[in-house]
């Protein structure tokens, strides 16, 4: 690494914060040495790392040309593969799978790359800047911090696929992913426990805005029915336009060693610590894993099913043909 100087050098830090203030995107770094991301989420990683104590005491706020710099000084690597979702469907199992090997680094979900995607979206001069400003935070977090890492997948915010064409641009040849799952279930679930996009003007700017009265007219299940279906649309275009791999829900845990092995480079030395990350539940990782499919669908009245079929049941089922379709032409070339 060339040598820098203090106010350019980033080694062990990570940028946890981007926002828009009076005309200017900023970016708030905190410390995290060697510390790996292996929680469910990067915001739980986050939260872990500001108790500590040096982080109480310092912290880094800076432009995005700090983050500019810090790439020019110290290039991270590149994405092995970008992992879309439709919410609810197995990504942070997968991320968490992933994660379990030492030498992956594994992005959940991190704020500031969602705050970058959607930058247009607040400030129109973004636009411009964005590829720039992407391709230097994948960078930063790309750091190797322990030394050993090969490999950096990013699990995008299920609200991400829409601008999903900005990271393919900057990473044309990087396999990406779209994980999806039966609507009634993700319906289901996000009802019982709402996500950002799943509440009318919680997320804030974004390709699912609707007028804030119509969305008000809309009942909660009526709402998150049109959420999904726009995702899962919007999913398929991902694979039908951009190459992605449609990855069912059901197909998981074992399309992560088995089908998507050499996209995710996993070989069979991997297979007992997947196995054994697969047994617990990814968002509470101290709890075993319950299939819940069956209970959820059960959960759901005739009312909720003509909704979400209204919604979500044509792209649903479109996704569905386009991966068992793809899947026996692999299926027979292979023969």
């Amino acid at each position: 690494m060339a040598s820098v100087n203090t106010e350019q050098d980033f080694s062990g830090w990570l940028p946890i914060r981007a926002w828009f203030q009076k005309g200017e995107w900023r970016l708030d770094w905190c410390w995290f040495g060697e510390q790996r991301l292996t929680r469910p989420f990067f915001r739980d990683d986050v939260d872990h790392a500001l108790r500590l104590p040096f982080n109480q005491a310092f912290r880094r706020e800076t432009d995005l040309q700090a983050l500019l710099d810090w790439q020019a000084v110290s290039p991270g690597l590149p994405p092995t593969a970008l992992i879309f979702h439709a919410s609810r469907c197995g990504s942070t199992l997968m991320a968490q799978m992933l994660a379990t090997l030492d030498d992956n680094i594994v992005l959940s979900e991190p704020p500031p790359l969602d705050n970058l995607l959607r930058a247009h979206r607040l400030d129109p001069k973004a636009t411009l800047h964005q590829p720039a400003w992407l391709a230097a935070l994948v960078s930063a977090y790309g750091q190797r911090r322990q030394g050993n890492e090969q490999r950096l997948f990013i699990k995008l915010d299920a609200w991400n696929v829409f601008e999903a064409p900005l990271l393919l641009a900057l990473y044309p040849e990087v396999p990406r992913v779209f994980l999806y799952r039966d609507p009634l279930e993700i319906v289901v679930s996000q009802l019982r426990q709402p996500g950002m996009h799943r509440v009318p003007g919680l997320l804030g700017s974004s390709a699912l805005d609707l007028p804030a009265e119509e969305a008000l007219r809309m009942t909660p299940a009526e709402y998150t029915s049109r959420t999904v279906g726009a995702i899962l649309r919007q999913g398929l275009a991902l694979c039908q336009q951009h190459g992605a791999v449609a990855v069912n829900y059901q197909e998981l845990p074992d399309a992560c060693w088995g089908r998507l092995a050499s996209l995710f480079d996993v070989h069979d030395a991997h297979l007992p610590r997947l196995r054994e990350t697969a047994g617990f539940d990814a968002k509470q990782p101290s709890q075993s894993f319950t299939a819940d499919s069956q209970s959820k669908r059960e959960a759901a009245d005739e009312g909720l099913r003509e909704t979400v079929e209204y919604w979500a049941g044509k792209a649903y089922r479109a996704l569905e043909q386009w991966r068992m379709t793809k899947q026996e032409h692999e299926s027979s070339s292979r023969s």
